[in-house]
């Protein structure tokens, strides 16, 4: 009977890095992290503490107050696309506005020992209006939920459309009507939604909590198609939005919500008691038989491992030992494609695949005296990943792509040995796994090797950046050198004949260099939604915990097998390695 037999991977840090270094990175990683919590504290803030006060002077919570509130006792909150529209500003001349977070929060909190997915208005940002990329921020969060049929709470408090702005956000694929198609995709995929109005609630905010399976409404809230001063323009009515679209209207009349209650702090606890009645958690059924631990290793040591320098390399199993539990691994096929670690681990009691570049020089397959620097794949590496990536989806593993790449390999051996093949192979093995995908983007992740290890465009369930992230095509220097290849010589020299010609070529590629390297900055793609978080790597332990938790809660929807029947144990066996 097959078994799961791990190693042990991974040791203390004086014996593979000097102290010194590893008290530099530590250093230079704090600097950082402190401009990402000071950037994260002034999201969480919104519109400013004049804005909380109103909130409390209507008799209302706010929406970070709600949600720490309906978290479990000790859980933490796990945000997702905190960044976006981070540092824009919309309106015009003197109206012109900032929209924290798109004045949405997004996030995986547990409520009642289950994970849940929370979409939440900013009541303190426009009274939670959608700006452009909200709808699509929503939609995200209600995307990772239908994928993973874990439950919707919607904390509702909106004033509809920021209307400046409404040519971003009302048309388009994924404008705000399609916040109301994945209401209707995850009510047919039987995924509960439970909606709580607080406040204001029109227009499109009005269609969303609609299609809950449980709306709770407070005695303030109230649910409108068109608010008051619309209807007192169009049609000359003196009302209210609360006479005609409140509690007293959509509870006892019209039933388009189910309860009312007297306030915020009610409405949560029923939210809550809501969530308690659904099916547990199958998290611990999965467990198999084993206890949860923590890495042997800190996994705050991580941040110490990553040199200053991008160019400089690490061991990334010293890593993946900083993750996994009890720094506990099974690597598949160490021996071949090098460049690349595959394995299995454990992450809180369960099971995941880890697919991570290989920063160090690694043996040439052909030319035996010579060595290939890590970080970038070859033939033999994109085929390890296909192999395995296809065996954890029929196996029901989860995978974990951890990146740190510059591309593919290129030249004429590459092309002789057809690489553009061996990466379609794996392109299309991305593109038809149904396994649950998590990709970390630690440090490059560059070119089609940003594709190759399943990046954003292969719709992993999370794709989550650090401060370290460089999201590009290539480098900076490097794609300078493209752009003025016919003014340079072989070995990339600039070719002049007069002093001018040599400073404009010259001040041409430094300002572009320095231009692609502002773009890489983690800030700019999660601003856009092109990656779902920037995490510390102090965090990426947690994250993974919560994510992976999240794979493994619901049953019944996917293929999860026990591991007695892997076929990483056919793989394991036949490749000669007799470990397992």
């Amino acid at each position: 009977m097959a078994k799961v037999l791990m190693e042990r991977i991974g040791s203390p840090i004086e014996t593979f890095m000097d102290p010194v270094d590893f008290k530099i990175n530590l250093e230079y990683m704090k600097r950082l992290n402190e401009s990402y919590q000071a950037k994260r504290q002034e999201v969480k803030a919104g519109w400013g503490e004049q804005y909380v006060e109103r909130a409390h002077k209507k008799g209302k919570m706010t929406t970070w107050e709600r949600i720490e509130f309906l978290k479990d006792p000790g859980s933490k909150v796990f945000p997702i696309g905190t960044f976006v529209n981070y540092g824009l500003e919309f309106g015009e001349g003197s109206n012109k506005r900032k929209a924290p977070g798109a004045g949405v929060v997004t996030a995986f909190v547990k409520i009642e020992n289950r994970h849940v997915i929370v979409i939440a208005n900013d009541n303190t940002v426009a009274s939670g209006s959608w700006w452009p990329l909200t709808p699509e921020k929503i939609e995200r969060a209600q995307e990772i939920a239908l994928r993973l049929r874990i439950p919707v709470v919607y904390i509702i408090d909106c004033s509809g459309l920021f209307l400046p702005e409404q040519s971003k956000t009302f048309p388009g694929k994924t404008g705000a009507g399609y916040i109301f198609k994945m209401n209707a995709l995850l009510s047919a995929q039987q995924v509960p939604q439970i909606a709580g109005v607080f406040g204001d609630c029109i227009a499109g905010g009005g269609y969303m909590p609609i299609i809950s399976d449980i709306v709770y409404m407070t005695e303030q809230a109230y649910m409108v198609i068109a608010g008051a001063a619309l209807v007192k323009g169009g049609k000359g009515q003196q009302i209210t939005s609360l006479t005609i679209g409140g509690p007293d209207i959509h509870v006892n009349i019209s039933n388009c919500a189910d309860y009312r209650v007297p306030d915020d702090k009610t409405l949560l606890l029923n939210i809550k008691k809501e969530i308690a009645k659904l099916p547990s958690s199958g998290i611990e059924y999965y467990y198999y038989g084993q206890d949860p631990a923590p890495p042997l290793f800190d996994p705050a040591e991580i941040e110490g491992i990553f040199p200053m320098d991008y160019r400089v390399t690490y061991d990334i199993r010293q890593v993946i030992a900083r993750i996994v539990d009890n720094s506990l691994f099974w690597e598949i096929f160490p021996d071949k494609g090098k460049e690349i670690v595959c394995g299995v681990g454990k992450i809180n009691g369960l099971y995941v695949g880890i697919v991570a570049n290989n920063q160090n020089l690694t043996e040439h397959p052909v030319h035996k005296r010579s060595k290939r620097p890590g970080g970038i794949l070859y033939k033999d590496g994109i085929a390890k990943i296909s192999t395995f990536s296809r065996a954890c989806n029929c196996d029901g593993i989860p995978i974990i792509w951890l990146h740190d790449i510059a591309g593919f390999d290129i030249g004429p051996e590459a092309e002789k040995m057809g690489l553009l093949g061996w990466g379609s192979n794996l392109i299309y093995t991305n593109s038809t796994n149904s396994v649950p995908s998590i990709t970390v983007l630690l440090r490059k992740a560059s070119g089609a090797g940003y594709y190759a290890m399943n990046g954003r465009p292969y719709e992993p369930i999370v794709q989550l950046s650090t401060p370290l992230t460089r999201l590009a095509v290539m480098e900076g220097r490097t794609l300078a050198i493209g752009a003025f290849r016919t003014k340079l010589d072989e070995n990339f020299n600039i070719i002049f004949t007069r002093q001018e010609e040599y400073d404009q070529v010259k001040k041409g590629m430094d300002e572009l260099e320095l231009r692609i390297s502002e773009d890489m900055n983690p800030i700019l793609s999660a601003r856009q939604l092109d990656t779902d978080e920037i995490i510390l790597l102090s965090e990426l332990r947690s994250y993974l915990e919560t994510v992976t938790e999240m794979t493994y809660q619901s049953i019944g929807y996917r293929r999860v097998k026990n591991p007695r029947i892997w076929s990483l144990h056919d793989i394991d066996a036949l490749s000669g390695d007799t470990g397992n």
